[in-house]
């Protein structure tokens, strides 16, 4: 069986990478995609991400991803997919939705995933395995902050930054354009940060190092564990 007509049929477990606990669909017709719920309020992050900032990315930005995401799969079998399914098999795609799909359903994956790493009961640093997986594949917790700041701060443009894991175990750090996720390479986000202006403009207008350094003061480290656990498996 060739390899799209494998897809159409069915995603194996293994290379479906599901966020949302959001499972493969074997019914026909289109199955809306819906902005998920926000946990928690807008100013829950004050004052190191303002509330107007918040409200602006989340009713806006995320929303504008996933209206788009579902105009452009409207009416094909691809409707049937989760936006990780689509944007961790591009390559299979049709040509006329294949760019929508990559720009809206990487926007709606990412945006989701940014979300539940914050908290404000965020903060510190992580313990456990996590901590320990650190220590051995990026030399340690302050080693891993550095390399992941520089990273941000050197994406060009609009991007993320993340903390990610290969199929091979080891832990990386790395940027993507635009919204593109790192699903499309193969690879599972443990941790990302959002690092397109209208994350931080409001508050720090240019100053995408200082909105950086404060961010770390809301990463959910319980949820990023979460993360990490998942990716083992």
């Amino acid at each position: 069986m060739k390899r799209r007509q494998f897809l159409a049929a069915s995603l194996t477990a293994g290379a479906a990478l599901v966020l949302r606990n959001r499972t493969l669909s074997a019914q026909t017709g289109p199955v809306p995609y819906q902005l998920p719920k926000l946990p928690y309020a807008y100013d829950a992050l004050e004052p190191y991400i303002d509330a107007r900032t918040m409200e602006i990315n989340y009713t806006k930005h995320h929303a504008a991803y996933v209206a788009k995401l579902n105009a452009a799969v409207a009416g094909t079998p691809w409707a049937s997919k989760t936006p990780e399914e689509l944007v961790a098999h591009l390559d299979l795609l049709p040509a006329p939705i294949r760019t929508a799909v990559r720009n809206n359903g990487g926007g709606d994956v990412n945006h989701t995933l940014f979300w539940s790493f914050m908290s404000h009961a965020g903060g510190g640093q992580p313990k456990g395995e996590l901590a320990a997986a650190l220590d051995a594949h990026l030399g340690g917790f302050d080693k891993f902050a550095k390399a992941f700041s520089t990273a941000a701060i050197g994406q060009f443009g609009s991007g993320w930054t993340w903390l990610v894991r290969d199929r091979g175990g080891k832990l990386l750090v790395m940027a993507t354009p635009n919204q593109d996720s790192p699903i499309s390479q193969d690879f599972w986000p443990i941790m990302g940060n959002d690092v397109w202006e209208h994350a931080y403009y409001l508050k720090y207008q240019n100053r995408r190092a200082d909105y950086l350094k404060e961010w770390w003061n809301v990463v959910n480290w319980a949820e990023v564990n979460k993360r990490f656990q998942k990716g083992q498996k």
